[in-house]
């Protein structure tokens, strides 16, 4: 049931980016300064896009910066988590030294000749 409904949800999204591209084939120009300052710094590169790719740009940059910013706000959090699981696997390895320790030597003739009082 799931598959059928994330099939649906992708289509329905195909279908309606494949719209939005439809309803905006017109061609625009991008430029990286205003007309004036291109001018005045000797600088105006510009290139003529349709404006479908600009919105989908747009999308996936934004995502994106999105994820880069959610990811270097999550450093601490996985800082912490390396921390905590190398802190729990050395005390797991002490537990288990000491649980070996406690319960003495395995053999029957060490166990008899390491006896207190004899």
């Amino acid at each position: 049931m799931m598959r059928a409904l994330r099939w649906l949800f992708l289509a329905v999204l195909a279908l309606g980016l494949i719209g939005l591209a439809l309803a905006n084939r017109e061609i625009v120009t991008l430029r990286v300064l205003p007309p004036e300052a291109g001018e005045f710094l000797g600088y105006g590169w510009a290139v003529q896009v349709p404006m479908f790719l600009v919105i989908f740009a747009g999308v996936l940059i934004g995502l994106f910066i999105g994820f880069v910013w959610e990811w270097l706000r999550e450093h601490k959090i996985r800082s912490t988590a390396t921390r905590a699981t190398r802190k729990a696997t050395r005390l797991e390895g002490e537990v288990e030294r000491l649980r070996e320790r406690a319960q003495g030597p395995k053999d029957e003739v060490l166990a008899l000749l390491e006896k207190p009082g004899r």
